[in-house]
């Protein structure tokens, strides 16, 4: 074997100096044990940072002391260094080894300490510390008003309901009476479903439900989203809330009719309330009417809110057309009934003083708020 003609103890100098350049930018994090301690040796140094010098120093390792190291020439040489100096020779690069894996063992431990406090300190939860109380939700405006309805009706008999929003034109349209070229059908006023259903376009759905699983005498209120093609402006929304009311017994008239919704409007706006009736036409009545009622603002004088007439419309009303209840195999000649119905989004808007429904729906919360 060919012994190395080289100065060897050169070489570990040289293979020593290399390492303690590249380990200067640890060297504030090797002390000797009792020094500080791990955390106060990490001051300055933020958690993300400490975790990537863990990664650089264990790329240092790997060049310093990896199979591929200078560390590892030397190591390959002993063998070859000359007798005479052999042995000081395999001494110094043992001594070279343990000082650069002391000292990488020594800021490895030390960063890892700092990592694992810093973690804690982060996720550390007082117990001592009272408690952040959560805000408190409250009822939107369109559910208090509807709550409101429901009360009233209810104390008077009746029995709240609800049904799909998505039915066939059987519940939509032709239990209800609208003949098949009746405007409403069309898509530029409800929505169709690829496979032909549609969005309900009034609650009226629900009573045909009700009167199918249930037989006569009945009340029914069907409070609900209903979905029409409306451009969405100050007025108007492509899906709104409306509350329908039912009711099919014998010997039902008109006049059971303007006695409900007097009570009703009295009951929600005061006792010197009063209603009016127009002639007016639906497919699912005969008689049909709509409903006024006195501005509960200035009590029929004329102002702003009832736009100087003293009246403000309830909604659409009327005796239950014959064909309704044939479709659901009730007989008029034995049963008669009468419904109406009304937008709760609009009545929303009167009584809270609103210029435009739209803010209902756009969950602003500095609007919401108002309504605790």
């Amino acid at each position: 074997m060919k012994q190395v003609e080289a100065e060897p103890l050169g070489d570990v100098e040289a293979v020593s100096k290399a390492f303690e350049q590249e380990f200067e930018r640890f060297a504030r994090f090797y002390a000797s044990a009792g020094e500080q301690s791990s955390a106060a040796r990490g001051e300055g140094v933020s958690l993300q940072a400490a975790e990537s010098l863990l990664r650089d120093l264990a790329e240092l390792r790997t060049k310093h002391t990896g199979k591929k190291s200078e560390l590892a020439a030397l190591k390959k040489i002993i063998g070859r260094v000359s007798p005479a100096d052999r042995a000081a020779f395999a001494q110094s690069v043992q001594a070279l080894e343990a000082s650069i894996v002391e000292k990488l063992d020594r800021v490895d431990e030390t960063l890892k300490a700092f990592v694992q406090h810093e973690r804690i300190e982060r996720e550390r939860l007082d117990v001592t510390l009272p408690g952040t109380r959560l805000r408190r939700g409250h009822l939107h405006p369109v559910t208090l008003l509807r709550r409101r309805i429901e009360d009233i009706f209810v104390s008077m008999g009746y029995a709240v309901e609800d049904g799909p929003e998505i039915e066939t034109d059987f519940y939509n349209f032709d239990a209800l009476n609208i003949p098949p070229a009746h405007p409403a059908r069309s898509a530029h006023d409800t929505f169709y479903t690829t496979d032909g259903l549609a969005l309900r376009s009034q609650t009226s759905t629900v009573q045909i439900h009700a009167m199918q699983r249930r037989r006569p005498p009945l009340r029914v209120l069907a409070p609900g989203r209903v979905f029409r093609r409306d451009t969405p402006d100050a007025t108007h929304n492509p899906m709104f809330y409306q509350v329908e009311g039912l009711l099919v017994d014998r010997g039902i008239t008109m006049g059971h009719l303007k006695g409900t919704l007097e009570a009703f409007v009295q009951r929600l706006f005061g006792s010197q309330t009063r209603t009016r009736f127009r002639p007016s036409y639906f497919p699912f009545t005969e008689p049909s009417a709509e409903v006024d009622y006195s501005c509960f603002k200035c009590n029929g004088a004329g102002c702003s809110l009832c736009k100087g007439s003293g009246w403000i419309e309830l909604g659409g009303s009327g005796m239950v057309h014959p064909n309704v209840l044939r479709a659901v195999d009730i007989d008029p000649e034995e049963f008669s009934g009468f419904a109406f119905g009304l937008g709760i989004d609009r009545m929303c808007a009167l009584v809270y003083g609103l210029d435009d429904i739209r803010l209902l729906y756009e969950s602003d919360v500095r609007f919401l708020e108002q309504f605790k």
